[in-house]
């Protein structure tokens, strides 16, 4: 089986502008692909995490990635499928969370020569003179096609601003740079990037001609991997720092029993022969795969040994064997107790587990709180310090746990 096969099977792919060129180009080992990443963020998250597992995937078959990274593009951002426009960055700041992301990418992607490149599209879209755009780009898009193109149809109700109306301009003009300068003749990207992408090979078919143009290509990834990782606390980021290991691990765990094989094809690196005959399980056996994507995953983004120490601390939670030392924990300190007790309220709020007390209380109150396996429905339920001598363990919902600590 080639790579083109395999990804196909492991349900990647959603649509492809020539698939028996493209199959030619990844199982030769001759595509060089880009996948763009604007740096709104100081951290990559689960949505970005099928791309840069993608990435991995085609560079172990011999293939070269260029994972650029938006210094230019985030200072618009990217309107499709947004319903506001994004707050602009400063240029501070985006600086800033390019170099999280090449920290981050370096432990999916082999960068170095003759390997994987990572490249700011800053370098080139911040020397752009607008009259000089105008004339070298502004002629080859039509106003007409842009406006029905699917990146733009959800703002156009509420207001697409001339701002963020460049982005696809901005976007083509990526994809003729890297051809130019790096031979790219390949773009992914999700669905929401389609019509974008688009424009990039329309935009080298009309500065560079029909043969310029035969030699790119556009592959449409799956949408369901990019909408992963949204939960009631916002995203789910690969930084340890914002979503710890144990969490990281917890949200797959509890991943849908509709999802998890899913999951184990998609983003793990299983061989397709063991995802194959997982695909008959069903029942408690759903409950082991849950476990095994999240442990494969929790050890491609955090490495084995905190793969393992999520597991036990997820074991010690739902089994009482396991060790809760790795749990995510909050420290008390002396003035988080009024006359020597702490309310559950407080507790909540001090974990990040409500944005507000009135969340907190209305949590409590609807049943959705226990401490130690004991559900808590009273907001005035308060703790003296002897109660944290031991394991304190506050549950809220299904899938939110914290350990409490006396500082």
């Amino acid at each position: 089986m080639g790579i083109f096969e395999e990804l196909n099977e492991r349900g990647l792919i959603a649509q492809t502008t020539d698939e028996a060129d493209i199959r030619e180009l990844v199982n030769s080992g001759n595509a060089t692909f880009y996948i763009g990443f604007d740096p709104t963020a100081d951290s990559l998250h689960v949505g970005h995490f099928m791309a840069l597992c993608l990435m991995k995937r085609l560079q172990s078959a011999g293939n070269k990635p260029i994972a650029l990274l938006g210094g230019g593009t985030g200072m618009i951002g990217d309107p499709s499928g947004k319903t506001d426009m994004r707050k602009m960055l400063t240029p501070e700041i985006i600086d800033h969370n390019i170099e999280c992301f090449k920290k981050q990418m370096s432990r999916f992607i082999e960068f170095g020569e003759g390997k994987a490149r990572v490249v700011n599209n800053a370098d080139w879209l911040l020397q752009l003179n607008y009259i000089d755009l105008l004339r070298e780009v502004g002629p080859h898009f039509s106003v007409n096609n842009m406006l029905r193109a699917e990146c733009y149809k959800q703002r156009m109700e509420k207001g697409l601003t001339f701002f963020e109306f460049n982005y696809m301009i901005m976007q083509a003009y990526d994809f003729y740079t890297l051809f130019q300068k790096y031979g790219c003749n390949m773009e992914f990207g999700g669905d929401d990037q389609w019509s974008n992408m688009l424009a990039g090979t329309e935009l080298i078919r009309r500065k560079l001609g029909k043969d310029a143009y035969a030699m790119t290509q556009v592959l449409l990834l799956n949408s369901e991997g990019k909408k992963m990782g949204k939960t009631e606390r916002g995203a789910v980021w690969l930084d340890a720092e914002k979503t710890s290991p144990f969490e990281f691990y917890q949200y797959w765990r509890n991943i849908a029993d509709a999802d998890v094989l899913k999951c184990i094809r998609m983003l793990t690196f299983l061989p397709m022969e063991q995802i194959r005959e997982m695909d008959a399980w069903e029942g408690a056996q759903l409950n082991e795969a849950k476990q095994i994507l999240a442990w494969e995953l929790t050890a491609l983004v955090h490495g084995k040994e905190e793969a393992d120490k999520a597991k036990e601390a997820s074991l010690a939670l739902f089994t009482g064997s396991g060790n809760s030392e790795n749990m995510p924990s909050t420290i008390l300190n002396a003035e988080d107790f009024n006359e020597g007790n702490v309310d559950i309220v407080t507790l909540i709020c001090k974990a990040g587990l409500a944005t507000t007390r009135s969340d907190a209380r209305r949590n409590v109150e609807q049943g959705g709180v226990t401490v130690n396996g004991e559900k808590i429905t009273d907001p005035k339920h308060a703790f003296a310090k002897d109660d944290f001598s031991s394991d304190f363990i506050l549950k809220k919902g299904k899938k939110n746990f914290m350990k409490y600590t006396l500082g």
